[in-house]
């Protein structure tokens, strides 16, 4: 059961990060560049801005379950599984670059995971 919280963690904190640059890329006003009042607030009113905050307290409940059953140093590792799954939906979402160096990090983000999840408790 706690590899099912790990992956509820993970996938929430993957749907928070899409979410929030897919509604920031919509609103100009809220890049660093253009930040003002009125974008930060219109972002945070916004539905899925509020999904994606939802989601994020969603993970912490998942991530505190998880690890309230298994070690962290065991657990832990999985939540670099979100970054290449952050990394290839951008790709396919946001048509984001994919490059070399790009599949070379996420190989050994993977390979990590896979090395560290066969270690002892």
């Amino acid at each position: 059961m706690s590899y099912v919280f790990i992956a509820l963690t993970i996938l929430l904190t993957v749907y928070g990060q899409l979410m929030l640059k897919w509604q920031v890329s919509l609103n100009p006003g809220s890049t660093i560049d253009g930040l003002n009042l009125r974008a930060i607030i219109t972002l945070l009113l916004n539905p899925w801005v509020i999904s994606a905050f939802a989601a994020a307290f969603g993970a912490s409940l998942c991530w505190m379950a998880a690890i309230g059953r298994m070690p962290l140093s065991k657990a832990y590792p999985f939540t670099a599984l979100s970054f290449p799954l952050v990394a290839t939906l951008a790709v396919l979402l946001f048509r984001e670059s994919f490059d070399s160096h790009k599949i070379a990090g996420t190989a050994l983000i993977i390979l990590g995971v896979i090395v560290l999840s066969r270690s002892g408790a």
